[in-house]
């Protein structure tokens, strides 16, 4: 009878929205998802419809100067994408991610509202008389920086939340059900490319010919409704249980309680640290962490040791120093990301403005928007997820074994070798430009340079393929290399990467402009992009690129995949599960 009513609930100890043990045949599974994955293509096709094109409204509308558009740009995304970690730790340490989630959208759809109205009302824009325009009052420019930094809030309780909590729709125990979850996070990206598509071809279409305010007013009323279509599924979910009330503190103490013991000496073998019996991880539902040979230091937090008063004084468990670890390592991970990201920031900005230079004319009336053209990096990203998912993965499995078809990490370093192969080719097409302008004398600020901008095409497509590799694995990489009750925790080294990354990209080029542009010397980042440099820019940018390649493969080298154990209960019988999905012991190891 126990055997049969275990079997009636999920093994993974999550619950229904009433708290109690959630019932497979009822809950979870892409039949919850499908009420999550609206609101994500909803909310990334506000997001792109306005990252997408905000260089040019800065520019033409509030008559900001090329490089303040492009830092303010960057520092915007940087801090949408960064602003999860606080998010995150919201969600693991106290509200949850249904909670979380759900009052992060009421804040991100306010900035959104707020957005569509100062780009409406003309009291909120600068006004112009006779082909002159008025600078920016300082409420202008407050009223709409504070729309921006209102989504930005938003988006930190959704960014972190949203995908994990999908993905806690799949129970790990059932084999099943883990065999959709690995292709969970495809499909989420699938979902999030189709909404930023429709950003890129659609809304910017709509800002640059019908009007900022509907361009802007479509996404925010989607949104809306995809919220109630949200709070619909909502018996339909399940919900994991917290099973550390603060994961961040108890991570942070482990590096502590081995400061404490530095003067112990390590055991010679592992086996004699302390670590909870099976009954412990039985019981609660915790998983446990096998002992790794890295950072021996830690080991130190988890060795048994005598009080003064003669009372062992409890140590931490190896399973806790583990769950450190893996942070560490995900950190040494997460920083040879930065790079990656300053690459993929030039899609919303350098590369917009390089597009306004160029020939847009398709047929005799229609203007291509320069901002449309990133529609090709998400087209990209649509077409080779099925391929992905469906070719490329079964092929990688016969000849590795591994239920990926290649390791997580070497999907990085295929994505983090395409995006060196795309600056290199805006490089090469920079170059040529910067010929066609000598050729054609075609240096003024307004010149239109006799060049298709569809040369810029193939560094958008390599992008988009490349983002396939980097961007879906990244997200799988953090969540599945997390700790149990850190994994919304977890992504958001995904998103805090892409953040740093635009603020590295606005740190970049505002000392190449200050460093280039002294005394009568041009500047390679100019107001008038015809009479500057921006292949050197692009050049700089490919050297960085392949130095970070290089110290990426030297940290994947080094790094151990997480080795966790799962009891589960099958009548009498107790067994321990390896996690089937990490084989390696070895980044780049198959």
């Amino acid at each position: 009878m126990e055997a049969k009513a275990d079997a009636d609930y999920t093994q993974d100890g999550t619950v229904d929205f009433r708290g109690q043990p959630a019932v497979p045949s009822r809950t979870g599974k892409w039949k919850a998802c499908a009420f999550l994955v609206g609101y994500e293509a909803f909310e990334r096709m506000a997001f792109y419809g306005v990252a997408s094109n905000l260089v040019n409204y800065l520019t033409r509308e509030l008559h900001e100067d090329t490089v303040s558009s492009v830092i303010s740009v960057n520092n915007w995304s940087g801090s949408v994408w960064i602003t999860p970690i606080l998010g995150a730790y919201i969600a693991d340490s106290y509200l949850g991610r249904f909670w979380t989630f759900t009052i992060s959208s009421l804040i991100y759809v306010l900035g959104m509202s707020m957005l569509s109205i100062g780009v409406s009302l003309k009291r909120l824009k600068p006004s112009c008389s006779n082909g002159i325009c008025s600078k920016a009052s300082s409420t202008q420019i407050t009223f709409f920086y504070t729309a921006l930094y209102t989504m930005a809030i938003g988006a930190g309780g959704t960014k972190p939340n949203i995908s994990t909590f999908g993905a806690d729709q799949f129970d790990d125990f059932n084999p099943n059900e883990k065999e959709l979850k690995d292709s969970f996070f495809n499909w989420w990206m699938f979902t999030s490319f189709l909404g930023a598509l429709i950003a890129t071809l659609g809304l910017v279409y709509i800002q640059d010919n019908l009007g900022w305010g509907l361009g802007y007013g479509i996404p925010t009323v989607g949104l809306l409704i995809s919220l109630l279509v949200f709070y619909a599924g909502t018996p339909m979910y399940r919900h994991k249980v917290s099973k550390t009330r603060s994961p961040a503190t108890e991570i942070m103490s482990v590096p502590v309680a081995a400061f404490k013991n530095r003067s112990l000496q390590l055991p010679t073998h592992p086996s004699q640290l302390y670590e909870n019996d099976s009954q412990y991880y039985l019981s609660t539902g915790k998983r446990q962490i096998h002992h790794t040979p890295t950072l021996r230091f830690l080991d130190k937090a988890a060795i048994r040791q005598e009080s003064t008063s003669g009372s062992p004084r409890a140590p931490l468990t190896v399973t806790q120093v583990e769950g450190a670890k893996l942070i560490f390592g995900m950190v040494t991970i997460w920083l040879v990301t930065l790079i990656p990201s300053t690459i993929w920031a030039q899609i919303n900005t350098l590369f917009v403005k390089q597009g306004t230079t160029l020939d847009r004319k398709l047929g005799s009336d229609f203007r291509i928007p320069a901002a449309s053209l990133g529609s090709f990096v998400t087209l990209s990203m649509l077409l080779s997820v099925p391929m992905y998912d469906r070719f490329f993965v079964p092929f990688m499995r016969q000849r590795t074994g591994n239920p990926r078809g290649i390791t997580l990490l070497q999907r990085l370093g295929i994505g983090f070798s395409m995006h060196i192969i795309a600056i290199a080719i805006a490089y090469a097409v920079e170059v040529k430009r910067m010929h066609v302008i000598k050729e054609n004398n075609a240096i003024g600020p307004k010149d239109v340079v006799p060049m298709s901008i569809f040369w810029l095409l193939p560094q958008y497509v390599l992008i988009g393929i490349a983002d396939v590799f980097h961007a879906v694995g990244l997200l799988e990489f953090f969540y599945d290399q997390s700790p149990e009750n850190m994994q919304s925790l977890g992504t958001t080294f995904f998103t805090s990467g892409i953040g740093v990354g635009n603020f590295l990209n606005s740190f970049l080029v505002t000392m190449v402009d200050k460093i280039t542009g002294k005394g009568e010397s041009k500047s390679w980042i100019g107001d008038n992009l015809n009479d500057c440099h921006l292949d050197y820019y692009y050049g700089f940018l490919l050297v960085l690129s392949s130095v970070n390649l290089m110290v990426f493969l030297w940290a994947s080298s080094r790094y151990i995949y997480k080795k966790e154990s799962i009891m589960v209960k099958d009548g009498l019988c107790v067994e321990m599960e390896e996690n089937p999905s990490m084989d390696a012991s070895l980044g780049l190891q198959v």
